[in-house]
């Protein structure tokens, strides 16, 4: 018999036992990660939902200085339209998780110029009632205000200052984002 370098495969493949063992350790790993994965999405969706708010602001600073007239930012309804102070959205939720709008008066009514949709995973408590911005230099028409954006349903490991996003808007309209929530100290 000749031998061209092939040896005979006694034994191929893997046992019962060792797949089974393979596939344990597989699920005990995937048990282990899935609590910071989810932990990281939540953090995703508060810092998407932050910077989504704060070009918001921006813009509608911008377009006040541009057209030289007041533009408003408000909470929506799913038809569009400015929710009065203190009226609950489609989810129930009486804060900025309605989702908002860039709002510019036109003969008589309101016209959106930029919306952002509903997310009621990511709660954003603020003043309930309209922002404005006015000509010459985009004032926010007020005293300064904040928006705090945190998880609505926090878990052990998304409590704590690391998963809140404070927005801070100077009277001079101008909005700054912070890491940690807006009470604690900068």
């Amino acid at each position: 018999m000749k031998n061209d370098g092939w040896t005979r495969c006694v034994r191929c493949g893997f046992t019962l036992l060792e797949t089974l063992v393979v596939i344990a350790l597989l699920a005990l790993l995937a048990a282990m990660a899935t609590p910071s994965f989810v932990a990281w999405q939540v953090r995703d969706q508060v810092d998407a939902r932050a910077y989504a708010l704060l070009s918001t602001l921006a813009y509608a600073r911008s377009e006040a200085i541009r057209r030289g007239v007041r533009i408003t930012v408000c909470r929506i309804d799913a038809a569009r339209h400015c929710l009065a102070a203190g009226q609950a959205c489609r989810s129930g939720a009486v804060d900025w998780s309605c989702g908002w709008a860039v709002m510019i008066e036109r003969a008589g009514a309101m016209l959106a110029l930029r919306v952002q949709p509903e997310l009621a995973a990511v709660s954003i408590a603020g003043a309930s009632t309209n922002l404005t911005f006015t000509p010459p230099a985009g004032q926010a028409i007020g005293s300064f205000r904040s928006f705090d954006l945190a998880p609505r349903v926090t878990s052990k490991a998304t409590q704590g200052n690391a998963w809140r996003r404070c927005i801070r808007i100077a009277a001079g309209g101008r909005a700054r984002i912070a890491e940690g929530a807006c009470g604690a100290a900068a």
